[in-house]
């Protein structure tokens, strides 16, 4: 099913995956796409997470720079030479979607997922892959009193020396933290990793911070060379625990 979520800077596409059996309510989960955008692999991690018990809106992060399907790669990116090629296209919408556009979207993904019928009250979780994870701290460090459990995978430039970097809000949240970054990641380097399990620490939260060992940049991705089954199937095993741990527990 697809939703259209008024936003901040106008009207966003979201997938929205309810559980194959059973009647809600069901608790609600926000996973956000990488770079590559809403697509039909983004649609199947989806519906597996609602098929644990949740109803998953994935929205369109992009929004401003066009519709889901103007935006999807072009490109074969099961090749090394096509996921780079549909990175370069991705990688500059990445950048302009600046903290001080993404937290009045956040607001607006929140609140569009609660208001469906079929949603719980309570607690929400959200998920993020690539920079989708990034987006998905943002949540649960803005929306404390609302988020519960947040996962990150394949992570990239959540710590940082600018002033808005993702991981300086984790005073502030409340929620259970899973991690698994990528092996070797440039963009989420040992440094980085070790800084942000020790501002998770600080911050006194229930934390697992892992690298997956072989696990390249983009792991969970099917759709593209970066593909790595076992990572992939260790990460739905970490999540499904963390999101039932706090949501159904």
């Amino acid at each position: 099913m697809s939703l259209e979520i008024p936003a901040a800077d106008g009207t966003a596409e979201a997938l929205v995956a309810r559980p194959s059996t059973g009647t809600g309510p069901f608790p609600g989960v926000i996973l956000y796409m990488d770079a590559f955008g809403l697509r039909p692999r983004i649609q199947e991690m989806a519906q597996r997470i609602a098929d644990w018990g949740y109803v998953v809106l994935a929205p369109n992060v992009f929004y401003r720079e066009g519709k889901a399907a103007e935006l999807a790669p072009p490109v074969d990116m099961s090749t090394q030479e096509g996921r780079e090629a549909a990175g370069k296209a991705a990688f500059p919408r990445v950048g302009r979607l600046t903290s001080d556009k993404a937290l009045p979207d956040i607001d607006a993904w929140v609140s569009a997922l609660r208001g469906l019928d079929d949603v719980a009250p309570g607690p929400i979780g959200t998920t993020g892959y690539c920079m989708g994870a990034r987006l998905a701290v943002r949540t649960a460090t803005s929306h404390p009193d609302v988020v519960a459990a947040c996962g990150g995978f394949h992570a990239g430039g959540l710590v940082t020396d600018d002033p808005d970097s993702p991981h300086l809000g984790l005073a502030n949240a409340k929620a259970r933290f899973v991690f698994g970054h990528a092996d070797h990641d440039p963009s989420m380097a040992p440094a980085a990793v070790a800084r942000l399990g020790e501002t998770l620490k600080d911050a006194g939260l229930e934390a697992s911070n892992e690298i997956y060992t072989g696990a390249p940049h983009g792991y969970t991705m099917a759709d593209t060379s970066a593909f790595h089954p076992e990572a992939t199937e260790r990460h739905f095993q970490e999540l499904r625990a963390l999101l039932d741990g706090e949501l159904k527990g």
